[in-house]
């Protein structure tokens, strides 16, 4: 599933993050729709150079977050994504924070493989009390004939805590059992953050059967370690100049850094 679904056994998943998008407090008016998928071809064409397995799309710049897609940011959305999609060569997926029906609506529109969000838990977050639907979204994944769209589920979420006192590994085993995860992924506090291996083994110790991802903050000096024990890596903020989240993607970092993964592989 994973070479088929994402173009490797241990996959390298980069992201293209769109800047704010319309509806955003930080869309910028002035330049419009069209400089954000100048912006995001750019990056795309710097991550195929680098030789990432796969690219996922993400509403990175809607800050702040919401846990219910707007109509304009997912129709905008949808919109770059078909601009772009003659540009890609390999497999894409698609994220709207922090919406997992809004995730499935895109990967339906645009042809996508695969999707990722938290899907599951309660959690104390930035956004408020954050309470996801996995059923509805995978419901909505059926009723759309895209059953194909494999979902990755966040089981430790970003810019949250937890409600309750369920380990990674509790989390990670009732994803897959009641939730239907077809990937499990495990990430650091914030993006660009660092995952902990200790976590990622917790969650792969629950879920053999199911792939377990390292989500957030792999790094050329972590990926290694990681790599070790996950069965594949999202990587967003380190591919960027500087390894700064909100700029332009760095192709010489994409590079050195999948010149590394393929002698690890």
């Amino acid at each position: 599933m994973l070479k088929e679904t994402f173009g490797a056994a241990k996959p390298i998943i980069a992201m293209v993050h769109f800047p704010s998008l319309p509806g955003s407090p930080q869309y910028d008016a002035k330049r419009g729709m069209q400089w954000l998928v100048d912006s995001c071809a750019a990056d795309i064409e710097n991550l195929k150079a680098g030789g990432v397995d796969a690219l996922m799309f993400g509403n990175e710049g809607d800050r702040p977050y919401l846990t219910k897609a707007t109509l304009e940011t997912v129709a905008a959305m949808a919109a770059a994504i078909a601009t772009l999609k003659p540009m890609i060569d390999r497999p894409f997926g698609v994220d709207y924070l922090w919406d997992p029906s809004a995730t499935g609506a895109l990967g339906a529109a645009t042809g996508a493989a695969f999707g990722r969000e938290v899907m599951t838990g309660v959690y104390d977050s930035d956004m408020g009390l954050w309470q996801p639907d996995a059923a509805s979204a995978l419901r909505l994944r059926h009723n759309l004939a895209r059953d194909d769209f494999k979902l990755l589920y966040n089981i430790t979420a970003e810019f949250a805590s937890p409600v309750g006192s369920r380990s990674i590994a509790q989390r990670a085993r009732s994803a897959v059992f009641s939730a239907l995860a077809d990937v499990v992924v495990v990430s650091g506090p914030m993006t660009g953050e660092g995952v902990e291996t200790s976590d990622l083994r917790a969650a792969k110790s629950a879920v053999k059967d199911t792939p377990v991802f390292a989500n957030t903050g792999v790094t050329i000096d972590t990926v290694t370690e990681l790599l070790s024990v996950a069965d594949g890596c999202v990587i967003g903020t380190h591919f960027k100049r500087d390894g700064i989240t909100w700029n332009p993607v760095d192709g010489d970092r994409v590079k050195r850094f999948m010149d590394h993964v393929r002698k690890l592989r």
